[in-house]
């Protein structure tokens, strides 16, 4: 009798979770803030590339699009391979082609090569960014551990973008343009270590790995080929061949692969996933509130440059205030969803980001100051949004099973990425048509990211609540 219950005796252990929370949750942050921190430091970088390789302007924006298109168009596949082949082989191969193209890039000599590496990054980020975030809900249940555990990776991956212009700044200002890409191969190496030691390989033992190929290969190229599009209307409109041709194609691909999916037994992307209410509506309120998120970052930046004459460290410091107020607003979020309907934080956090973005709006003129037209919208503006987004990505990746934790990161990455490069588009055209005065087509900006802010808060209502214990 004794042999009949001694497979039940070994087997029970090995179907609980064994990453350390502390591992999953170190090698996660640090992941995300990789992967964000690499969107926005090459930006303060691209006049040094220009003239280290002879960059001219294509080339210099095919440096931001190779990363771009390959992150955004190969996310949910990314989300898909750690649920098929496990969480922690899926981080080691994201982190390997990240760190080797970063490698690659740094010591580029013509700039196809640079190119080449920026789209490599692009490749491992899209790997890397969806198993940052199912390593949490894997390895921590539902409930106030999992939130905070998802409130630190929020707040950690949004000081990345903070924090890009400052580090590309000092980087390039002290060092070379190369360190900006170079810094990230031994930190590459060391979370490499920590996860090779610690982390542990898990996922549904009893199925086959099999992977949707023909899914696989639509959704990379409807996604990669919409965002495309949609970057390309910043200088040929909305109507142009330039912009349509490419959204078209990739919606109609998109479409082709909503209607393979429906039909394959082990689809990439599970459909079922989005009658979910937590998925349908966190990833609809996610995309909508990010299309606002933006201007925070990138127009803040542009009018502290191009318009107070800030240099780029400078510039980068002002942001300090900025990144304290989301890693704030990321840290008191856990605590109030313990005690308000989580539905409150996210509504009150969206409705303070979107006053934060009106009153930046009226503020923006040629004769500001840091005190008096950066620091008091910044901080209510980051703030809120740290309040929001933690409760946001609770909500979006709740009631999944565990063995569908990939496939769920990869569409909250997607969205979050569509989101951006969309508002992006509409944000510099809201600003393009304001004239010849910056600091008026930046307060229009931020005058529009209110608004689109409060309509993306108006859909926290629909969200369910989270379970908290």
């Amino acid at each position: 009798m004794s042999t009949t219950h001694e497979p039940a005796t070994v087997k029970e252990p090995a179907t609980r979770p064994s990453t350390p929370a502390w591992a999953a949750l170190l090698a996660a942050s640090i992941g995300q803030f990789l992967v964000v921190l690499d969107i926005s430091v090459v930006n303060v970088a691209l006049p040094g590339m220009r003239s280290g390789l002879s960059l001219d302007a294509t080339g210099l924006q095919w440096v931001v699009n190779a990363y771009s298109l390959t992150f955004a168009g190969f996310l949910l596949l990314g989300g898909r391979l750690a649920d098929l082949f496990g969480r922690k082989h899926m981080f080691l191969l994201g982190l390997g082609i990240f760190t080797v193209a970063s490698l690659a890039g740094g010591l580029a000599q013509e700039s196809w090569m640079l190119i080449a590496a920026r789209a490599g990054q692009g490749l491992g980020a899209a790997v890397l960014a969806p198993v940052t975030l199912s390593l949490l809900t894997g390895t921590f249940p539902e409930g106030p551990a999992r939130t905070k555990a998802i409130a630190l990776w929020t707040a950690v991956g949004t000081a990345g973008g903070a924090t890009g212009g400052l580090v590309g700044g000092v980087l390039t200002d002290y060092l070379s343009w190369r360190w900006v890409l170079l810094i990230n191969v031994p930190i590459g190496i060391v979370v490499t270590m920590i996860a090779a030691l610690w982390l542990r390989n898990e996922r549904d033992a009893s199925a086959r790995p099999r992977l949707d190929v023909p899914g696989a290969v639509l959704v990379t190229a409807g996604v990669a080929l919409l965002n495309w599009g949609i970057t390309r209307t910043e200088t040929h409109g909305w109507a142009s061949a330039e912009s349509l041709v490419p959204m078209v194609a990739g919606l109609v691909a998109l479409a082709l692969f909503v209607a393979v999916e429906a039909r394959t037994a082990e689809p990439l992307v599970p459909l079922r996933l989005f009658r979910l209410p937590s998925v349908a509506f966190g990833n609809l309120a996610t995309l909508v509130s990010t299309l606002g998120g933006f201007a925070l970052w990138y127009f803040l930046s542009l009018y502290m440059q191009n318009v107070l004459h800030y240099s780029a460290v400078a510039t980068g410091l002002s942001f300090l205030p900025h990144t304290a107020g989301i890693i704030l607003g990321s840290k008191l979020a856990p605590t109030l969803m313990a005690r308000f309907d989580a539905r409150l934080v996210a509504g009150a956090g969206g409705l303070m980001a979107a006053g934060g973005f009106a009153w930046q709006s009226v503020v923006l003129d040629d004769g500001g100051t840091f005190l008096g037209s950066i620091l008091g919208p910044g901080v209510v503006m980051a703030l809120g949004f740290g309040l929001l987004m933690t409760p946001l990505v609770e909500v979006s990746t709740g009631g999944a099973a565990p063995s569908e934790a990939g496939a769920v990161a990869g569409i909250v990455n997607t969205s979050r990425t569509i989101g951006g490069a969309i508002g992006l588009t509409i944000l510099a055209t809201a600003a393009a048509r304001s004239g010849t005065d910056l600091a008026a087509g930046y307060a229009t900006a931020f005058l529009v990211a209110a608004v689109i802010t409060a309509a993306g808060t108006a859909l926290v209502a629909f969200l369910p609540r989270p379970r908290t214990s």
